[in-house]
């Protein structure tokens, strides 16, 4: 088994970017991985470390599909955020600086204005927004407890689009972090309560991942395009995709480096 691709989200809630290497942490996760977010200005006051909170403190592409339509791009050494759409350059900047996030803040806030949100949005009212979190990876945004990443299987995803007879279901669409080669189809649930050796990182296997309206969404237009979520359930017979791990012990892991079983 071998990593085929990396993910990270480096703002919660928008479009996934494809890294070389990603540094896991123990007790923390991926350094990067949804580090930074957009919070609602009227869910309380907006400190650029904002600790945890839940989804409905935040825009995300699941409450608000065509965000996915904005490529966002972030280089951790010039601590540039850039937002594309269809290649066109719309909003860059430093969001080390507070110049820089204000601009961010303000392109979302409006563009925000421009959207519908889903029936089942946990915000569905407008409200500016503010970029919160460190430049520099020290904050996490996840959904779920501490530590954890994510991994699927790229027969799975194969398997799903055979099934509801499509030719390619991108693997963005389920904005996981790791894409392994080598497993057959769904076989990843079988990892759950055993540990694995990502390169040298050691995780252990939590959980199959539950779905939500998310993996309905194009992830280049916004469009919720194909109904993934009520095919799982008629095609499996769940709505289950992927598993969750957590960080026991970190280390830096790069594409292409094996994946193990390992319970010693």
């Amino acid at each position: 088994m071998k990593i085929k691709t990396i993910f990270v989200h480096p703002v919660k809630g928008l479009t996934a970017q494809v890294c070389d290497r990603v540094q896991l942490v123990e007790n923390f996760g991926i350094f990067g991985d949804r580090a930074l977010a957009l919070m609602f200005t009227d869910m309380g006051e907006a400190q650029p470390l904002t600790p945890w909170l839940s989804k409905k403190h935040f825009a995300v592409q699941n409450d608000w599909g065509h965000l996915a339509s904005l490529n966002c791009a972030y280089d951790t050494t010039s601590q540039t955020l850039e937002i594309t759409k269809n290649g066109e350059l719309l909003v860059a900047a430093n969001v080390g600086t507070e110049t820089g996030r204000d601009r961010i803040s303000a392109f979302f806030s409006e563009y925000l204005q421009t959207l519908s949100p889903s029936p089942s949005a946990r915000h569905p009212q407008y409200s500016p927004v503010r970029l919160v979190g460190s430049t520099t990876g020290e904050t996490r945004y996840q959904d779920r407890d501490q530590g954890q990443i994510s991994i699927i299987s790229q027969a799975t995803l194969d398997d799903i689009a055979e099934k509801v007879g499509v030719n390619y279901i991108d693997p963005r669409r389920f904005r996981g972090n790791f894409i392994v080669d080598n497993i057959p189809a769904w076989s990843e649930f079988n990892w759950v309560g055993n540990r694995l050796k990502l390169g040298s990182a050691l995780v252990e296997v939590i959980a199959p991942i539950g779905r939500c309206m998310n993996i309905d969404v194009n992830p280049d237009t916004g469009d919720r395009d194909i109904p993934l979520l009520s095919q799982l359930s008629a095609k499996f017979g769940h709505a289950q995709t992927g598993v969750i791990a957590k960080v026991i012990t970190g280390a830096v892991v790069t594409t292409g480096e094996t994946v193990t079983i390992n319970n010693h």
